[in-house]
């Protein structure tokens, strides 16, 4: 049971006392009808016929790659990864973990701002081995289709990433200019 699993892995992680963002490997699959997995064997056995892909492989491999879905296949403990840009998992933090930031509303940047300021606060980075989430096709949003249709919207969305990086080297000093480094480079 996942909230079982989520509880236990909470527990055995000591992540009350740690700095630690728990993170929930995601799949896709392009059926509106699915079969849940009740196993990772499972899963993978999906995976392995194409009922089910790794998190937007198609369209934004960048987003989840460090995961290591190709380490996590064997995984029977936590492991960590390393920060890398672009990554926005689906992470399981303690409440006292930084907030999203408000500046990223609707469509773009949200998950992968909040992912570099755990980063940049010294979260460990852990992808749970037997933890697992599937994304179910649905209507694209409102907010993904003014991000693609507005030259506007980008422009906006890239001037709060700007003013994101700022302040987090204002907070973090030279430890955030790999954030900025990474960015230039794309």
């Amino acid at each position: 049971h996942p909230s079982y699993y989520h509880r236990n892995s909470i527990e055995q992680l000591e992540l009350p006392q740690r700095k630690a963002a728990l993170i929930v490997p995601a799949f896709e699959t392009l059926h509106y009808r699915l079969t849940f997995p009740k196993s990772k064997a499972e899963l993978l056995s999906m995976l392995d016929m194409g009922s089910l892909y790794t998190f937007r492989y198609h369209v934004w491999p960048k987003g989840h790659a460090p995961t290591d879905y190709a380490k996590w296949r064997t995984a029977t403990v936590p492991y960590r990864v390393a920060w890398q840009p672009d990554f926005e998992p689906y992470v399981v933090v303690r409440q006292d973990c930084p907030r999203y930031d408000q500046r990223f509303v609707g469509f773009g940047w949200n998950k992968v701002s909040h992912i570099m300021e755990l980063d940049a606060q010294e979260y460990e980075l852990l992808v749970l081995p037997n933890a697992f989430m599937i994304h179910m096709p649905h209507a694209p949003s409102f907010d993904i289709s003014k991000f693609r249709l507005s030259a506007g919207y980008r422009g906006c969305l890239q001037t709060l990433r700007e003013e994101f990086h700022q302040d987090l080297s204002r907070r973090y000093g030279a430890a955030a200019l790999k954030y900025l480094t990474a960015e230039r480079s794309l």
